[in-house]
């Protein structure tokens, strides 16, 4: 996994590339922490598992915006976020 970050009129955004597994959820959510990200990009996401999935949906939940989602992706988040509520 490897995360840039860009920023467009003072909002960040990181752009995620690569497989997103368990074992980086701790590093994503530090860079978004520590960069005040508003955005994360998912356009060059090849794989996800379970807890990337649902670490994800949670972000959304707490005010991060998902932009350039595969609809995989976007059907499993939303799957997971109904399930928890």
């Amino acid at each position: 996994m490897k995360i840039e970050t860009d920023s467009d009129l003072g909002k960040i955004t990181l752009r995620l590339i690569g497989r997103l597994q368990a074992e980086h959820i701790a590093r994503l959510k530090n860079e978004i922490e520590v960069s005040r990200a508003e955005r994360v990009c998912l356009k060059e996401v090849t794989l996800v598992d379970f807890d990337v999935v649902r670490f994800l949906a949670a972000s959304e939940v707490g005010g991060i915006v998902m932009v350039n989602c595969s609809a995989y992706i976007r059907e499993w988040m939303d799957r997971e976020r109904q399930q928890t509520d």
